[in-house]
């Protein structure tokens, strides 16, 4: 029989390994609260009965399990030959990533990465599709060899370049800045960026909470923590993802500094 740790959800756990020093100070009633707003009962029911589905078969029983449907534009725009970086603005921070893997999965026979945080390692169905990225802990000094091996191989990669999902300024819902890594591994190993719009939004709870812990200097991205809730908020939808026209890895040139470049990319995704 598999071990169930292998593909459930358990915050104790992981509180126990990502926070080891701090764990025995944390109080009972808050690790409550966090299998709460984390739906970790209803998530492991899911995670149990998909327990044999594994990448992009996996993308498929979450769509299901979301109740998502996914209006499709300018599919003609997915390159049939050769490795590109697929790169989109982050609005919601579950159901787009699980969007965009299916999509790219189906169109690509399941051969796409995502460079993702570490964390999503603990879902077994989604492991098979993740280059890890833990840029604070003992993964630091790998980071920079998992991103080259990430772009060596023979996989589409998906990334989101802000990092985390997209906050609310001066009334906007927009991604922060996008890093320049995409732009410097593409010109590098010769990958052209597709550009990819997702639209969508989380709630006005999640902005406020965002934008509060902003204004008091709090460091910990809190907000994170209420991703999965939002994710529940967000079932029973249609989201409409939107490819644009593959950008030649050559358009990088020395006329812009890297994240020039890359601002200039997130200004095309916002237009598709």
């Amino acid at each position: 029989m598999a071990d169930d740790s292998l593909f459930l959800i358990d915050i104790e756990r992981i509180l126990r390994e990502k926070a080891a020093g701090y764990y025995k100070y944390i109080p009972a009633f808050l690790v409550t609260y966090l299998k709460k707003i984390i739906h970790q009962e209803e998530l492991n029911v899911f995670l149990y009965e998909s327990r044999d589905k594994l990448g992009v078969d996996f993308l498929e029983a979450c769509l299901a399990f979301l109740d998502m449907k996914i209006e499709l534009k300018g599919e003609e725009n997915l390159p049939k030959d050769g490795l590109y970086t697929f790169v989109s603005n982050h609005p919601l921070g579950g159901q787009d990533g699980v969007a965009l893997g299916y999509v790219l999965g189906r169109h690509y026979d399941g051969k796409v990465k995502y460079l993702v945080n570490d964390l999503l390692m603990n879902l077994r169905g989604l492991a098979p599709l993740c280059i890890p990225i833990n840029k604070t802990g003992k993964q630091a000094k790998d980071f920079p060899l998992m991103v080259e091996a990430g772009f060596r191989s023979e996989n589409q990669l998906i990334m989101f370049p802000a990092g985390i999902c997209s906050r609310r300024q001066r009334g906007i819902i927009k991604d922060l800045d996008w890093k320049k890594t995409f732009v410097v591994k593409s010109v590098q190993t010769q990958r052209d960026v597709v550009p990819i719009h997702f639209n969508g939004h989380n709630s006005d709870f999640f902005y406020n909470l965002a934008n509060t812990c902003k204004n008091l200097g709090i460091k910990f991205n809190i907000a994170m923590l209420y991703l999965v809730d939002e994710m529940f908020k967000n079932r029973h939808k249609t989201f409409t993802v939107t490819i644009g026209k593959p950008i030649s890895w050559q358009t990088f040139d020395k006329s812009r500094t890297p994240a020039q470049w890359a601002e200039y990319v997130k200004d095309i995704v916002y237009k598709l």
